[in-house]
């Protein structure tokens, strides 16, 4: 590889993670503009193995708005990134699969009188995500969000 082969490939895997990190913040601030617009046009979630639903993305944080409002405190810890970049239309590096394993805290509103984040949590989940990305002209995006959740720790 050439330094600008290698250089160019630091910069795409900082980009895919930052995007990763972008997913996390926006599912943990209830930001579900934000959460759109970091899919594709035509970009798909599926969380049924933790218990949701599969679709079109912009479908899909409409159900997570709705579902999130009981939890006051939400924070998705996403660790163990693996990045593989592929083809797309012979040109390399315009895809990517990154895994990815979360454990993820959340507090009930209704535990605090305030509604305020404050104590333990009330659940923690754990799992791996797969993502499926694209680069597009506004840079990375993800044409699609596995959740396999693997464990979860209930109230009491």
């Amino acid at each position: 590889m050439t330094q600008r082969v290698e250089l160019a490939t630091v910069m795409d895997r900082l980009a895919v993670d930052g995007l990763i990190t972008d997913y996390a913040v926006a599912v943990d601030d209830g930001d579900w503009t934000a959460y759109r617009e970091l899919f594709t046009s035509d970009g798909r979630a599926d969380y049924r193995s933790a218990g949701g639903i599969e679709g079109e993305a912009g479908n899909v944080a409409a159900w997570l708005a709705e579902s999130m409002r009981v939890f006051a405190m939400r924070q998705h810890l996403i660790v163990n990134r693996r990045v593989h970049f592929g083809i797309l239309e012979q040109d390399t590096g315009d895809t990517a699969r990154v895994q990815a394993d979360y454990v993820n805290p959340m507090r009930l509103t209704a535990d605090a009188p305030d509604g305020s984040p404050a104590g333990a949590p009330d659940f923690v989940y754990g799992g791996r995500y797969t993502f499926g990305l694209l680069r597009t002209h506004d840079g990375w995006r993800m044409r699609e969000v596995v959740v396999r959740e693997k464990w979860r720790r209930l109230p009491g």
